[in-house]
């Protein structure tokens, strides 16, 4: 096969200045693919698949390797999160975008299997 990757959508009400966030605030490397749609390179990803019992939806995370200093860093560049909560898969909190929606992010405690194939 040739799958090279995965492609993510975030579909936001404020896009300008939700693509700003990902470019200013965190950084991410983008290139344009034409009238100012911005797509990001994102970070190592790894994709897992849960049972549903009541129909199918998907999910989105950030995962960093320091919680707290990843909060503390975004708080001071003036992002809004929530607080951190412990789960048995791992610390999870939510950063908000510029349109109030919230996006996932958290410090796993469960192997990873970013880095993969080696």
């Amino acid at each position: 096969m040739s799958i090279i990757g995965m492609h993510a959508l975030i579909y936001s009400t404020k896009a300008d200045e939700t693509r700003r966030f990902f470019s200013d605030v965190l950084g991410f490397r983008s290139v344009d693919a034409g009238r100012g749609w911005l797509i990001f390179a994102a970070p190592p990803s790894e994709l897992a698949v849960h049972p549903a019992d009541d129909g199918e939806y998907h999910e989105l995370y950030l995962m960093c390797d320091n919680i707290e200093g990843t909060i503390a860093e975004l708080r001071a560049k003036g992002v809004e999160t929530g607080a951190i909560h412990d789960q048995p898969w791992g610390r999870v909190t939510q950063v908000r975008l510029p349109s109030g929606q919230e996006l996932g992010m958290y410090e796993p405690r469960h192997p990873t299997a970013i880095g993969w194939p080696k």
